[in-house]
């Protein structure tokens, strides 16, 4: 059965809206046009546009007929609680309130206190008022040496854009490095020693791109179990995603006799240079989430860092006993300027890194179990795609695969000598905890929900697990892909059309299957080598288009 879609104005969706909250989220287009007394074009039409805004997948029936599937509270796609976005909102005002204090205390004070304690070493040198005049004197003058301080010009660099965001040290490696690219201010690393390094905000145009690629390296059809093993997202997170770039690139749904949910994208195909030949993205197994730093800095940056606070900090607790003295000062101004502001100040340099550390290690943990998820869907696929069937899989054998594979990865851990780094790191590195057998265990009775995969146990207890529906989706979709020749922009006899029986449609798939497939299909090149991981740093996603539009402000 297939599914056009149309260019046609969206009506009101108030209407569908409601039929979808009376169904609690899941319906056929004939449901809805029972419901509101619509037309069938516009209730489909209304479906199609509300998977682009709302939560929301496509199924297929037994009989082959379309479900649309939306989350029953109908949620606004990255919806965001309240509580969330007031949480972020304090988070935002407390942080730029700060990088103020920050700006204007470390500095200040450290050029402060740095100059009393020459002056009170000064000072207590001195014997005598006519001497202790001539030093005084004398010190005056080399203070204005320090209008010339080295520091000046080391806090902030010159050309470095006010809202420029600074990554950490490994954007600052890759991208910020180069030659006539202005050098990172260190104010800015001071910055990401207490808040953490700028996040990347990718759009959903940039998320959007390593997907269309895929699309367009697997010639223009795709299904929810294919965009999984691109990114390990669940399946039906990833037939959400497929619904909406589905409507966002006037896409198309078709479903073989296999009953396996296609979708088709025919507009990504056209090209002005022929024949498409997209080079394939990487899969998820290559595309792991590097360890979050808390941070983002080297640890000889993060050392100068402490050492100036900590000095500021030593400096206010021992005024009393050194500075006051030698500098006859004192009074209620004195300790509250000289002592408990800079204290606190120092106090609360050190303690927002800490506590930041326990989120940061908190994150690492989930995001190493992503990692996992991912290479274990690498071993799965490998199970599932090589060979003439699936082939059974074993917690044993995923452990083998994981440990094998994980190590030999580059870049996972920011590798700082700093505590606090050290200690984050420790919630994304391999651990006996994570790495278990009772892990793995969960993470494949996951896999086996998803995928409505097989499980038994042999006569020694042990259990294992075969996946044979990924096969099948994989199957279905290379059926429509040597059907439609999208690459070419060639057809065959009928690519689709509306009018055409369930019967026919079979023909044809039946015909072009025996054609044109070998008798031994070739999936294995869909594989993308499950033992070699990689990393990917989030800062990617954005850094081309950061370049090229700070390379436009230089040329306007």
């Amino acid at each position: 059965m297939n599914a056009m879609s149309t260019a046609l104005p969206v009506p009101d969706p108030r209407p569908v809206l409601k039929a979808l909250r009376k169904a609690k989220g899941r319906v056929t287009v004939g449901d809805v046009v029972a419901e509101t007394g619509m037309g069938r074009e516009d209730a489909e039409a209304t479906l199609r546009a509300l998977l682009e805004t709302r939560r929301g997948n496509l199924e297929v029936g037994e009989s082959g007929t379309l479900i649309y599937r939306f989350d029953p509270r109908l949620i606004q796609r990255d919806a965001e609680p309240f509580w969330a976005r007031l949480r972020r909102g304090a988070w935002a005002g407390f942080t730029q309130a700060f990088k103020a204090w920050i700006a204007l205390m470390l500095v200040v004070y450290f050029v402060l206190f740095v100059a009393l304690i020459i002056a009170a070493l000064v000072a207590s040198q001195s014997r005598g008022g006519g001497r202790s005049r001539g030093r005084l004197g004398g010190r005056h003058g080399g203070f204005g040496g320090l209008r010339g301080f080295w520091f000046w010009y080391f806090f902030w660099s010159p050309g470095w854009g006010r809202r420029r965001p600074y990554y950490g040290h490994r954007w600052e490696q890759r991208h910020a490095s180069r030659k006539g690219e202005p050098r990172v201010p260190f104010l800015q690393k001071i910055f990401a020693f207490v808040f953490g390094p700028d996040r990347p905000k990718p759009t959903q145009r940039q998320n959007d791109r390593s997907i269309i690629r895929l699309i367009r390296a697997r010639r223009g059809v795709l299904t929810g179990t294919e965009l999984v093993q691109h990114t390990g997202l669940p399946v039906q997170e990833a037939d959400e995603e497929l619904a909406r770039l589905m409507v966002t690139h006037g896409g198309d749904v078709t479903v073989t006799e296999d009953g396996v949910l296609t979708y088709v994208f025919p507009e990504l195909m056209i090209s002005a240079h022929g024949t498409v030949a997209e080079r394939e993205p990487d899969p998820a197994w290559r595309r792991l989430d590097p360890a979050e730093s808390v941070t983002g800095n080297e640890s000889k940056t993060n050392a100068i860092v402490a050492g100036i606070n900590t000095f500021n900090l030593l400096a206010a607790v021992t005024a009393p006993w050194f500075i006051f003295p030698h500098l006859g000062l004192g009074g209620e101004l004195a300790w509250v300027g000289l002592v408990w502001i800079p204290v606190a100040y120092s106090a609360l340099f050190f303690a927002v890194p800490a506590l930041r550390s326990l989120s940061v290690r908190k994150r690492n943990r989930l995001r190493h179990e992503r990692n996992l998820r991912k290479v274990i869907l690498g071993y799965v696929f490998r199970a599932s795609l090589v060979g003439d069937g699936a082939q059974w899989v074993s917690v044993a054998g995923s452990g083998e695969h994981v440990r094998a594979a994980l190590p030999r990865a580059k870049g996972g851990t920011a590798r700082s000598g700093f505590a606090l780094e050290r200690a984050a790191d420790g919630g994304a590195l391999l651990s006996p905890e994570t790495m278990g057998d009772g892990f793995l265990e969960a993470e494949l009775q996951s896999l086996l929900a998803e995928f409505d995969g097989e499980v038994e146990e042999n006569s020694e207890g042990t259990v294992r697990y075969r996946f044979p529906s990924i096969r099948t989706q994989f199957r279905g979709a290379e059926t429509v892909r040597r059907r439609l020749k999208l690459e070419d922009q060639e057809v065959g006899d009928i690519v689709y059309a509306s009018d055409q029986s369930e019967g026919e449609a079979h023909e044809r798939d039946l015909a072009a299957f025996d054609r044109e497939l070998k008798p031994r299909e070739e999936l294995t090149r869909y594989l993308g080598s499950p033992e070699r991981v990689g990393y990917l740093d989030e800062f990617e996603l954005v850094a081309f288009d950061e370049e090229m539009r700070r390379g436009r402000m230089a040329s306007a």
